[in-house]
């Protein structure tokens, strides 16, 4: 019932910088924690950052400097804002948000993204 749309996927330089957003909709009563995970060929999925809905963050440590994750509640947008990338950071992207719908609103579940293409080369 609830879907998450995310763009702003590409084909980066290094050094360059991306814009990621995610954009919840459906019968959603709230949204709790949102976050970005990556995965690259032939590796498990990672975190890259979450963030509350108090706007409290957390970043694994490949990205912390280079990477800012926000949001905004009005429009059930997450964003992943990508400074100097690396070719390092090439995977596949996904939105995740943990939800509660107007169908259950005292139960929360997680939903993902349909995944974007990163890629930084040169």
């Amino acid at each position: 019932q609830v879907q998450l749309v995310e763009s702003g996927g590409g084909l980066v330089q290094p050094g360059g910088s991306l814009r990621l957003s995610c954009a919840a909709s459906g019968s959603i009563f709230r949204i709790y924690n949102m976050g970005w995970y990556r995965q690259a060929p032939g590796k498990q999925r990672e975190l890259v950052a979450t963030i509350t809905s108090g706007g409290s963050t957390n970043y694994a440590d490949s990205v912390k400097g280079r990477f800012t994750i926000s949001r905004d509640n009005a429009k059930n947008t997450v964003y992943l804002q990508m400074y100097r990338l690396k070719p390092e950071d090439t995977a596949v992207y996904y939105c995740n948000a943990e939800i509660a719908t107007m169908l259950r609103p005292g139960d929360a579940y997680f939903y993902w993204g349909q995944g974007t293409q990163v890629t930084v080369s040169s």
